[in-house]
Protein backbone atom coordinates (compact mmCIF):
# COMPACT_ATOMS: atom_id res chain seq x y z
CA UNK A 1 0.00 0.00 0.00
CA UNK A 2 2.21 2.52 1.14
CA UNK A 3 5.82 3.24 2.85
CA UNK A 4 5.18 5.64 5.34
CA UNK A 5 7.19 7.50 7.96
CA UNK A 6 8.21 6.73 11.66
CA UNK A 7 6.76 8.28 14.34
CA UNK A 8 9.83 9.34 16.26
CA UNK A 9 10.00 9.83 20.72
CA UNK A 10 8.79 11.46 22.38
CA UNK A 11 5.46 11.49 20.01
CA UNK A 12 2.58 10.89 22.91
CA UNK A 13 0.98 8.21 19.92
CA UNK A 14 4.10 6.05 21.02
CA UNK A 15 2.85 5.57 24.22
CA UNK A 16 -1.03 5.09 23.98
CA UNK A 17 -2.34 1.33 24.31
CA UNK A 18 -3.99 0.20 21.05
CA UNK A 19 -7.34 -1.13 20.37
CA UNK A 20 -8.05 -4.23 18.88
CA UNK A 21 -7.87 -4.17 15.09
CA UNK A 22 -11.06 -4.85 13.05
CA UNK A 23 -10.64 -6.23 9.72
CA UNK A 24 -10.41 -3.84 7.03
CA UNK A 25 -8.12 -1.60 10.01
CA UNK A 26 -5.80 -4.82 9.90
CA UNK A 27 -5.57 -5.37 5.98
CA UNK A 28 -4.64 -1.59 5.43
CA UNK A 29 -2.04 -0.87 8.70
CA UNK A 30 -0.64 -4.68 7.63
CA UNK A 31 0.57 -3.76 3.98
CA UNK A 32 1.44 0.12 5.13
CA UNK A 33 4.20 -1.82 7.82
CA UNK A 34 5.23 -4.54 5.56
CA UNK A 35 5.83 -2.23 2.72
CA UNK A 36 7.48 0.10 5.25
CA UNK A 37 9.42 -2.74 6.87
CA UNK A 38 11.25 -4.10 3.64
CA UNK A 39 11.74 -0.25 2.02
CA UNK A 40 13.65 0.27 5.46
CA UNK A 41 15.78 -2.70 4.53
CA UNK A 42 17.89 -3.29 8.10
CA UNK A 43 14.28 -3.25 10.11
CA UNK A 44 13.33 -6.59 11.62
CA UNK A 45 9.98 -5.65 12.80
CA UNK A 46 7.58 -2.32 13.14
CA UNK A 47 4.25 -1.73 14.67
CA UNK A 48 1.18 0.31 13.78
CA UNK A 49 1.71 3.07 16.16
CA UNK A 50 5.17 4.02 14.83
CA UNK A 51 3.26 4.46 12.09
CA UNK A 52 0.29 6.90 13.41
CA UNK A 53 -2.32 3.93 13.50
CA UNK A 54 -3.53 3.21 17.29
CA UNK A 55 -4.97 -0.50 16.41
CA UNK A 56 -3.10 -3.33 17.58
CA UNK A 57 -1.20 -4.99 14.35
CA UNK A 58 2.67 -5.81 14.33
CA UNK A 59 5.21 -6.80 11.61
CA UNK A 60 8.32 -9.07 12.06
CA UNK A 61 10.57 -10.57 10.09
CA UNK A 62 14.49 -12.03 11.26
CA UNK A 63 15.00 -14.17 8.41
CA UNK A 64 18.63 -13.72 7.49
CA UNK A 65 19.71 -11.69 10.32
CA UNK A 66 22.67 -12.64 12.54
CA UNK A 67 21.46 -12.46 15.79
CA UNK A 68 18.27 -15.23 14.77
CA UNK A 69 19.24 -18.86 14.83
CA UNK A 70 15.47 -19.54 13.44
CA UNK A 71 12.76 -17.73 12.38
CA UNK A 72 8.98 -18.03 11.00
CA UNK A 73 9.62 -15.94 8.52
CA UNK A 74 7.13 -12.93 7.65
CA UNK A 75 5.18 -12.87 10.79
CA UNK A 76 1.68 -10.53 10.08
CA UNK A 77 0.33 -10.30 13.80
CA UNK A 78 -3.01 -9.22 14.06
CA UNK A 79 -4.27 -8.54 18.14
CA UNK A 80 -1.32 -10.74 19.34
CA UNK A 81 -1.44 -11.57 22.62
CA UNK A 82 1.08 -13.14 24.83
CA UNK A 83 -0.03 -16.09 26.35
CA UNK A 84 3.69 -18.21 27.52
CA UNK A 85 6.77 -16.73 28.26
CA UNK A 86 9.99 -19.20 29.62
CA UNK A 87 13.71 -17.89 30.23
CA UNK A 88 15.23 -14.84 30.52
CA UNK A 89 17.79 -13.01 28.81
CA UNK A 90 19.40 -9.57 28.87
CA UNK A 91 20.15 -8.55 25.08
CA UNK A 92 20.80 -5.13 23.23
CA UNK A 93 17.69 -3.69 21.71
CA UNK A 94 16.94 -1.09 19.68
CA UNK A 95 13.92 0.70 18.06
CA UNK A 96 13.11 2.77 15.02
CA UNK A 97 11.00 4.97 16.88
CA UNK A 98 14.48 5.94 19.13
CA UNK A 99 17.12 5.63 16.49
CA UNK A 100 19.94 7.33 18.66
CA UNK A 101 19.93 4.76 21.69
CA UNK A 102 19.91 1.41 22.21
CA UNK A 103 19.31 -0.85 25.50
CA UNK A 104 20.09 -3.77 27.85
CA UNK A 105 16.94 -5.55 28.13
CA UNK A 106 15.46 -8.32 29.62
CA UNK A 107 13.22 -10.85 27.77
CA UNK A 108 11.67 -14.17 27.98
CA UNK A 109 13.70 -16.30 25.56
CA UNK A 110 11.19 -18.88 24.47
CA UNK A 111 7.23 -17.53 24.21
CA UNK A 112 3.90 -18.69 22.66
CA UNK A 113 1.76 -15.97 20.68
CA UNK A 114 -2.42 -15.93 19.80
CA UNK A 115 -3.37 -13.50 17.26
CA UNK A 116 -5.72 -13.33 14.25
CA UNK A 117 -4.36 -16.02 12.43
CA UNK A 118 -3.86 -18.89 14.83
CA UNK A 119 -1.12 -19.32 17.39
CA UNK A 120 2.86 -19.56 17.09
CA UNK A 121 6.09 -20.42 18.80
CA UNK A 122 9.20 -18.14 18.78
CA UNK A 123 12.76 -18.45 20.97
CA UNK A 124 16.00 -16.05 20.72
CA UNK A 125 16.29 -13.29 18.48
CA UNK A 126 12.69 -13.88 16.95
CA UNK A 127 10.61 -13.81 20.35
CA UNK A 128 12.55 -11.05 21.34
CA UNK A 129 11.22 -9.24 18.33
CA UNK A 130 7.86 -10.13 18.88
CA UNK A 131 7.55 -9.31 22.44
CA UNK A 132 9.42 -5.80 21.42
CA UNK A 133 6.33 -5.35 18.82
CA UNK A 134 3.78 -6.60 21.23
CA UNK A 135 5.25 -3.44 23.73
CA UNK A 136 4.16 -1.14 21.53
CA UNK A 137 1.38 -1.97 21.06
CA UNK A 138 0.66 -1.41 24.71
CA UNK A 139 2.51 2.05 24.69
CA UNK A 140 5.72 0.29 26.34
CA UNK A 141 8.53 1.74 24.87
CA UNK A 142 12.19 -0.33 25.34
CA UNK A 143 12.89 3.04 27.80
CA UNK A 144 9.93 1.91 30.08
CA UNK A 145 12.35 -1.28 30.73
CA UNK A 146 15.43 -0.31 31.08
CA UNK A 147 16.65 -1.34 34.79
CA UNK A 148 19.86 1.42 34.91
CA UNK A 149 20.15 4.29 32.99
CA UNK A 150 23.52 4.76 33.96
CA UNK A 151 24.55 1.12 33.16
CA UNK A 152 22.13 -0.21 30.48
CA UNK A 153 21.43 2.68 28.44
CA UNK A 154 23.72 2.92 25.42
CA UNK A 155 24.37 5.94 22.87
CA UNK A 156 23.90 4.36 19.23
CA UNK A 157 26.97 3.34 17.88
CA UNK A 158 27.17 5.02 13.65
CA UNK A 159 29.63 3.45 11.43
CA UNK A 160 30.61 4.29 8.27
Amino acid sequence: MAVRDVLLYPDPRLKQVCAPAQPDQAQRAAADLLDTMRDLGHCVGIAAPQLGELVRVCVVDVSGHPRAESSNGELVLVNPRLVKAEGSEIAREGCLSIPELTANIRRATTIEVEHLGGTIESEGFEARCIQHEIDHLNGVLFLDRVASIVDDLFRRKRYG
